[in-house]
């Protein structure tokens, strides 16, 4: 064998991407039937298949749980010997196994029977044993594996993968699964840093700096110089937020000449003060301060639209690893 490596592993990465674009005109009523299955399925989805399909089950009982779907591996042998016994009736199952042969699974198939649960079964062979019992066969053949004796699963495998992540996706598109749902399902890591909502994040009660648009402006600056956030928002005679005083409107009231004390806050702040929702992402809050060249957002209650709750910083964002 020649040592053209690179030609090689170009060759395998090839077909593994002819045999996912090919999965596309195997898409058929089965797919659909699959996702209302899952949609409508009232308990867990039970996930199985054996060997290198079992560990591409694990992956997709990964992605349906954090996604919203519950969902976990059971491995074959394993439920033959007890682990069934976590199945109950309104359990859904979606069993993978390329040839549709695989003994393990399909031993399993009486008992998902006598429970009386819908099976969807992922197989490179629509006519095979498991292809007839399931409710929902979806085809995920290949023509070839990317093995050049075409005997390690490969090409087989990567299409599954590829299979599950398209019912996972459509399934929570389906749902409504949102971002603030994805952050909920995510709390830790990087991921779950970058999902962290304002509320968590913001400074809340007398961490606010807060002026009456009547506070002479001497004041102002001692409420922004102590509250450490460059910032200070004004509130009108009806305590709602009217105005901002940065630290920067204060160098520009000095460059024209203002009497820093002889006027009031009204007179040096900018009006429309930017807001955000105390239920939006953190990433959200940093996007926006980026998109205005802003540092700091006033936040308001998620269900009451008015009700100012509290200020966040981008130094809290970056902190939190918000980025």
């Amino acid at each position: 064998m020649t040592r053209d490596l690179t030609g090689r592993a170009a060759r395998v990465l090839s077909i593994e991407a002819e045999g996912l674009l090919a999965l596309r005109e195997k898409l058929d009523p089965n797919f659909t039937r699959a996702v209302e299955m899952l949609l409508r399925a009232p308990g867990k989805v039970i996930v199985t298949g054996m060997g290198k399909s079992g560990l591409i089950g694990r992956k997709v009982a990964a992605t349906l749980a954090s996604t919203g779907t519950p969902a976990f591996f059971l491995h074959p042998a394993e439920g033959l010997h007890g682990d069934i016994g976590m199945v109950l009736k309104g359990d859904i199952v979606i069993a993978l196994s390329n040839s549709g042969e695989t003994q393990e699974v399909l031993r399993l198939l009486p008992v998902f029977k006598r429970l009386g649960l819908e099976l969807i079964a992922l197989t490179g062979d629509p006519q095979s044993t498991l292809a007839r019992h399931a409710d929902a066969a979806i085809d995920v053949g290949v023509r070839e594996e990317a093995c050049p004796m075409g005997l390690a699963p490969t090409a087989s495998t990567t299409a599954a993968l590829a299979m599950g992540d398209a019912l996972a996706v459509v399934l929570f598109e389906e749902k409504g699964f949102s971002e603030q749902d994805f952050a909920m399902l995510h709390p830790g890591g990087i991921l779950g840093r970058k999902l962290l909502t304002v509320e968590e994040l913001m400074h809340k009660g007398e961490e606010i700096p807060l002026v009456s648009f009547e506070t002479p402006l001497k004041d102002a600056l001692f409420t922004i110089s102590s509250k450490r956030l460059g910032v200070t928002g004004v509130l009108n005679g009806s305590g709602a937020l009217v105005g901002v005083i940065t630290d920067g409107d204060v160098r520009r009231a000095m460059a024209k000449g203002v009497d820093l004390f002889g006027t009031c806050a009204e007179e040096v702040m900018s009006s429309h003060p930017k807001r955000i929702s105390s239920s939006e992402l953190a990433a959200s809050a940093l996007r926006k301060m980026e998109e205005h060249s802003i540092t700091s957002l006033f936040v308001f209650d998620a269900g009451e639209a008015q009700l100012l709750v509290g200020i966040v910083h981008i130094h809290d964002l970056l902190k939190a690893g918000v980025g």
